[in-house]
């Protein structure tokens, strides 16, 4: 094993840089990447890594960044990438991110300054238990914070202005990819793994320290068309059938103790009602369904069905059509034919100097759809604390931990090939 490398970091600065760019992704768009604006960070990216000396840096027209350090060995190592996404969640506002840092936490709540209602409950947050002593950065407020995924962003970007300054630490050649659009489940859409040329590959967008992920939810969507009676409503007696009303009975029917992300944990999975529009004619309504389970998603599927047609008989001369559309497969089928992928991170996070973590994750990745797409891919963590609200937040501390595990992984697939 070669002798444990002096980090230096400078990944705050990164994230504070990147964090004030506002690259929301906007799911009812049809371009690629949806936002235009999130090429406005692609293109920082793609300087910064050319301006530390990785030539073949660029950002191509679909908003995806390509990248490749050089192998500095004469052994015959695995291609490894790595990959963070750039778009931040439609859920909440990324425009006009004012950072904060919360200097040498010493417990207790946060209480954002911009709108003090928004309050990082020590209570309802039990990761700040691990962080007293660091410094803790959260929003004003008003936005979110963009850690997800602008942490594992910065901890590639620092790892890679550290891998090229240090020639003396050996690596095959590691690729990297920064991805748009993720959050509305685009985030490989247009990438080109053939131009990557990686064997393997992991994205940085996990949260607790030490964490790494090989298992994600199976997920489809589900579309489901009710066709109604119209008429006019001052005639209507006897004759009229409402999509929507057809449409309410079916939510209203849904379990309401179980089978919804509000009452499920851990490996259990859901049917979530995400939209529903129309009129009196037709309505529509949409659904995500989650499971770990080829057979999870199929008893969901067939349960939101069995519901639709004991509503339906309520309508008799009314119709509905149910579509099905797979989105993204449990990764570990593919990552458990790969195990070294996942000892060697292991091993980086215990170099780390942390205790490795191996976790499910109750939703996808870019590296679902990798690993289907034959590019094995678990997740390791970036840090970032209760994303997709004004609440999130990330420790300086985890990130500096985030990026040594980055070069300590380059360091063990060399060591091991």
């Amino acid at each position: 094993m070669s002798s444990p490398p002096r980090f230096t970091h400078g990944v705050t600065e990164r994230f504070l840089r990147y964090v004030v760019i506002d690259t929301q992704s906007d799911p009812v768009s049809p371009t690629s990447p949806s936002t235009e604006k999130q090429k406005n960070l692609g293109r920082v990216l793609a300087d910064e890594l050319r301006a530390i000396g990785i030539h073949d840096a660029h950002l191509d027209e679909y908003g995806y960044v390509y990248a490749t350090i050089p192998a500095n060995t004469d052994k015959r190592v695995p291609v490894i990438c790595f990959c963070s996404h750039m778009d931040t969640s439609p859920d909440v506002t990324g425009q006009d991110v004012k950072p904060q840092i919360v200097r040498n936490y010493r417990g207790g709540d946060i209480v954002l300054p911009a709108d003090p209602t928004q309050i990082i409950r020590a209570a309802e947050h039990p990761a700040l238990r691990d962080q007293i002593g660091n410094d803790i950065i959260t929003t004003d407020g008003t936005t979110l914070l963009g850690a997800d995924n602008k942490a594992g962003v910065a901890e590639i970007m620092d790892a890679a202005h550290f891998l090229v300054h240090h020639p003396e630490i050996r690596h095959g050649a590691i690729k990297i990819l920064f991805t748009p659009d993720e959050e509305i489940g685009r985030g490989v859409d247009k990438a080109d793994l053939k131009k990557l040329g990686a064997d393997f590959a992991y994205t940085v967008d996990g949260e607790s320290a030490g964490s790494i992920e090989d298992e994600t939810f199976s997920a489809d969507g589900a579309v489901i068309t009710i066709e109604g009676v119209s008429t006019h409503p001052g005639y209507a007696k006897g004759k009229m059938e409402h999509a929507i009303k057809i449409a309410a009975a079916i939510v209203d029917r849904l379990p309401k103790d179980t089978c919804s992300p509000e009452t499920t944990e851990g490996k259990q999975g859901f049917l979530h009602p995400i939209g529903i529009s129309g009129a009196l004619e037709k309505a529509t309504l949409g659904f995500i369904v989650r499971d770990f389970t080829e057979q999870g998603l199929k008893e969901k599927e067939a349960l939101l069905e069995s519901i639709v047609k004991q509503v339906m008989k309520d309508f008799p001369r009314s119709s509905y059509r149910l579509e099905i559309k797979p989105q993204y497969r449990n990764m570990k089928e593919v990552i458990d034919r790969h195990p070294q992928v996942i000892d060697n991170a292991m091993e980086a996070i215990r170099r780390a100097g942390l205790n490795p973590v191996k976790s499910s994750i109750r939703g996808g990745t870019d590296g679902s759809r990798l690993s289907f797409m034959g590019l094995p891919c678990p997740n390791i963590f970036a840090g970032e604390h209760a994303f997709h609200s004004r609440l999130e937040w990330v420790s300086v501390q985890d990130m500096e931990k985030a990026m040594q595990t980055i070069v300590h992984l380059a360091m063990i697939w060399e060591e091991r090939a």
